[in-house]
């Protein structure tokens, strides 16, 4: 049976900052390139890694999450888009395409299939089924329509808004007929917030001295929904400027998590006087939305009507510093890696 090299970003151990480079290695193991007879497994060939904001919280050693963490010693895992090679599964074809969990690697062995989709042949890039139309794009079109709720007119704010979620979230309030600011970290993400994304307007919060003043200005007649990715002292303003039954879908909190203790909030009275919804949400509790999801998103992909960003590392090699950069606030766009092509 034939056996190759498998290049592998294994994980060193579990930690309580941000992520470094360090905290990953790269080695190669060798692989047999079939799936062992009656095991149910198939043998995949990964060609596109995504760089997820929940990977950070695998490498703490916490088992009260909806996911475990990583093993250390072993390869990370993540969402990616991979060909099937050889097959035990008859739910698996040598030759077809699907997205779901995979290995950081480039074969992976993998038992147990889960959160996969087939990728029927289009015209959309094939990174896109990590980004767009992956775990981030139904994220973003399930917080937004089924948790936020919104009504056309409605004022609507979105931090981290250039990245692999906020970027849909606000292109489909723009669609839904919503007045839409956006926050992030660079000018360069506010440009192409603006320019790109078609946001009515978006602000460098780095720049900004006082948070609740930021948004009186963006804001002056409040924030109706407010699509939190970051937590924080940007939560805490937004509590603030909230209007009289407003949501708030809270899907990420990037400003926290390597924290070693988080802020408090300390706005969290606006919730009762203002009789505000704050909710937080996972994508994969909404799962019989994602046939809706892909039909909407092609459609508005198709016709010119959402644009998505990504930021592409070429490589395994590229890996650790792709997924460390993600915390730094270094990726402009989705952050995806290219492992190999098809």
């Amino acid at each position: 049976m034939e056996e190759v090299d498998n290049k592998q970003v294994i994980f060193k151990g579990y930690i309580e900052r941000p992520p470094k480079e360090t905290d990953m290695e790269i080695k190669v193991s060798k692989i047999k390139l079939r799936a062992p007879k009656g095991s149910g497994a198939i043998l995949v060939k990964n060609l596109y890694l995504s760089c997820d904001p929940f990977m950070r919280g695998r490498m703490r050693d916490f088992q009260g999450s909806y996911i475990p963490p990583f093993v250390p010693g072993q390869a990370l895992e993540g969402f990616g888009v991979y060909k099937v090679i050889d097959s035990e599964n008859s739910d698996f074809k040598p030759g077809d395409l699907f997205s779901g969990l995979t290995g950081w690697e480039e074969y992976s062995l993998i038992c147990r299939p889960q959160q996969f989709r087939k990728i029927q042949p289009d015209n959309i890039p094939l990174s896109y089924h990590v980004g767009l139309l992956g775990m981030p794009g139904f994220t973003a079109y399930v917080g937004f329509f089924e948790v936020c709720s919104p009504k056309k007119g409605e004022y609507v704010f979105v931090s981290a808004a250039s990245g692999a979620v906020g970027q849909l979230v606000g292109q489909l309030a723009k669609l839904h007929g919503c007045h839409v600011v956006g926050s992030a970290g660079t000018s360069q993400k506010v440009d192409l917030i603006k320019n790109k994304l078609g946001f009515d307007e978006a602000f460098n919060y780095k720049e900004e001295l006082d948070l609740d003043a930021t948004l009186k200005r963006y804001f002056p007649q409040g924030i109706d929904i407010y699509f939190d990715n970051v937590g924080g002292e940007m939560l805490d303003a937004a509590l603030l400027n909230m209007r009289i039954n407003g949501r708030i879908a809270v899907c990420g909190a990037v400003s926290q998590q390597s924290l070693s203790k988080p802020q408090g909030i300390h706005n969290l009275f606006s919730l009762i006087i203002k009789s505000i919804k704050m909710q937080g949400f996972l994508q994969h509790n909404y799962l019989h939305l994602y046939p809706r999801f892909i039909e909407h998103v092609i459609s508005y992909y198709k016709q010119g009507k959402i644009f998505y960003i990504e930021d592409m590392n070429e490589g395994l090699e590229s890996a650790p510093a792709a997924l460390a950069g993600l915390f730094s606030g270094k990726n402009v766009g989705k952050q995806v890696i290219r492992v190999a092509s098809e």
